[in-house]
């Protein structure tokens, strides 16, 4: 609740095509307060068996600025299709 302000809904979905890595944060502030200078993050192999389960969250337009507000320049916002056939927003390495 603390970046929206709501409690966000949303149902099981499936990334094909990517896997879950660690990226190395630079900004001290996220360091400072996750204590973790490593965050995961999903990054694109290319191997259709590769896959990342999650869920896929419904967000407004202006939610999604406010993520985009909230993550650090070592990421990057992109469009992918989901195994349901649906499209989301994901955050990978920039």
């Amino acid at each position: 609740m603390g970046t929206f302000g709501r409690r966000l809904t949303g149902e099981p979905e499936v990334l094909e095509g990517y896997r879950i890595d660690h990226l190395m944060i630079e900004d001290e502030e996220v360091i400072a307060a996750s204590g973790l200078r490593y965050h995961l993050i999903i990054s694109p192999s290319g191997d259709p068996l590769d896959v990342v389960t999650g869920t896929g969250f419904i967000v407004t337009h202006g939610e999604l600025l406010q993520a985009d507000e909230y993550e650090v320049d070592d990421y990057k916002r992109v469009r992918v299709g989901l195994r349901s056939g649906r499209e989301a927003w994901v955050y990978i390495a920039k």
